[in-house]
């Protein structure tokens, strides 16, 4: 193995593989430093459409057609079909009580089920890491990344060639490079190596406690989530979805997978987190699902499939993100939740990022640093909003408006090669819609205001960013896909109606869509 690169990634998940993937492609030297090795078990295992679209983007900017799959259910299962993933439709939330079966309110108040995709042919995934990130691994070294795996670092040199030296094997190990890139997670080596560690201003405390199961049933299938008391059908099977079960003080996620695992973990505050005396693992599991009959009722015939996982500290964040001739990608630098799958179109973010700063010859990281943690900071007071909204779901239900209408409004503007008209997660850039977003999320901690002016307030502020017939009451909160709704929004696209009529007619994103 040479000892000299022009880029060093420690770490060998997938955004640390699809960054040496674009860097093979623009003829740079690769190397990935991985402490353990692969196949192993990952958190951060549902997409978004925004972070398909991104992968979607990067393979034809950078000529990657083998990624073209991944962006889409059902091309995913015709060329990949040993690559284990799950079909997410959308976004599904319940509101639970301490003590009391769930039982869905005759106007829906107690439930958000928003749609994603219209079918599942361009649904979006939920991703066994073990598999995918393999799987890009070894896509990156097809295209010529070395590997070293096993390897532990001990040391970082910067400078104008930085270089790590630790062990592989009992043998000392050295490698230099022209810029290093730690990919390694949250609290990762090069956070510990140069004391990086910082964190979120005026955000809770939280702890998670999560596993993969067996056996877990559906909640379409059991007659607490009945919906048959309503004037519709669902906008997709509520569990084909990223499943949120929330209640005072956190939230709970079940993924479903296509081989019959089922990824599920609790995210919760640390006051939740001493009542369940969350450090105790699957004892702490029981006691949660004793909380809540409905959700028990769910995992009743579940069993863990692998350790319980126990984060004591859920949230992190870096004080620096970047210096001379290196830079932590979003996953290393900061960790707010997993709430509204923002982690990974994060991370998605920050590789083309990168890829760009790669292709121009760029070494000066500063930009990069500032969006990287402005993100970052901007996604915590939002993620600290939702949990202070936990305890009123009609509150909570309004606030989340605020993600949805900024990813479907910063997805459209990227399918019509408008992304400038919002370049940060969140549209954190884009005001008056960004300081909106944290005035009402001050709002809810402080002293909340009435549900209906609440809702008011929130459907105002998103309005120019609103595309999606969001914030309308007549759907008792079930939001199907109607591109009526996109083209009504056209002028806030800077299109025309007619313009989006066309580019839904010829998309091959918008297959099984009716006509507008």
């Amino acid at each position: 193995m040479k000892k000299d690169f022009d880029l060093a990634i420690v770490g060998s998940g997938f955004s640390a593989s699809l960054l040496a993937m674009i860097a093979r492609r623009l003829g740079l030297s690769v190397i990935l430093l991985e402490r353990g090795g692969h196949p192993r078990f990952a958190i951060g295992e549902s997409t978004s459409p925004l972070m398909n679209l991104i992968i979607e983007q990067l393979a034809e900017r950078y000529d990657l057609p083998r990624l073209l799959p991944l962006t889409a259910f059902g091309a995913w299962q015709r060329h990949y079909p040993e690559v284990i993933c799950g079909l997410k439709r959308g976004f599904t939330y319940f509101k639970h009580e301490v003590g009391a079966q769930y039982r869905t309110a005759a106007d829906r108040s107690n439930q958000l089920l928003v749609a994603a995709s219209p079918n599942n042919e361009v649904a979006d995934t939920h991703w066994l890491r073990a598999d995918v990130d393999h799987f890009l691994l070894r896509e990156a070294i097809a295209l010529g990344a070395e590997y070293s795996d096993q390897t532990v670092l001990h040391e970082v040199v910067l400078g104008d060639n930085p270089a790590v030296r630790g062990e592989r094997g009992g043998k000392a190990f050295h490698v230099s490079a022209r810029l290093l890139i730690d990919a390694s997670g949250p609290a990762g080596f090069l956070s510990r190596a140069l004391n990086l560690t910082g964190e979120f201003e005026n955000y809770p405390p939280t702890q998670s406690l999560f596993s993969h199961f067996s056996d877990v049933h559906r909640c379409d299938q059991l007659p607490d989530y009945d919906v048959s008391n309503t004037a519709s059908s669902p906008p997709y099977p509520m569990d084909d979805a990223a499943v949120h079960h929330v209640f005072d003080g956190g939230w709970m996620w079940v993924l479903r997978f296509g081989n019959g695992v089922t990824s599920a973990g609790i995210a919760v505050t640390d006051e939740l987190a001493a009542e369940l005396k969350l450090s105790e693992g699957e004892a702490a599991w029981q006691r949660f699902l004793h909380r809540f009959p409905s959700i028990a009722a769910q995992f009743a015939d579940a069993k863990a499939i692998r350790e319980f996982t126990w984060l004591p500290r859920l949230a992190s964040r870096v004080r620096q993100a970047a210096g001379e001739n290196w830079a932590l990608l979003p996953s290393a630098a900061a960790f707010v939740d997993p709430l509204f799958s923002t982690g990974m179109p994060l991370a998605l973010l920050g590789v083309e990022r990168l890829g760009k700063l790669l292709q121009q010859g760029q070494t000066d990281f500063s930009a990069y640093q500032t969006a990287t943690l402005a993100e970052a900071d901007h996604t915590a007071q939002f993620i600290a909003g939702c949990y202070a909204a936990f305890p009123c779901f009609e509150s909570f239900t309004a606030y989340s408006m605020f993600y949805f209408a900024a990813a479907s409004y910063s997805e459209m503007a990227r399918r019509l090669n408008s992304s400038h008209l919002v370049q940060r997660f969140l549209a954190a850039d884009r005001q008056p819609f960004a300081a909106a977003t944290l005035k009402l999320g001050q709002q809810l901690h402080s002293a909340p205001l009435p549900n209906a002016t609440f809702a008011a307030r929130v459907k105002e502020s998103i309005s120019p960013l609103n595309i999606a017939g969001l914030c309308d009451a007549s759907k008792q909160n079930w939001y199907g896909v109607d591109l009526q709704d996109v083209i009504s929004g056209a002028e806030k696209l800077n299109r025309t109606g007619d313009e989006l009529r066309e580019l839904v007619r010829t998309a091959h994103w918008a297959k099984g869509i009716a006509p507008v």
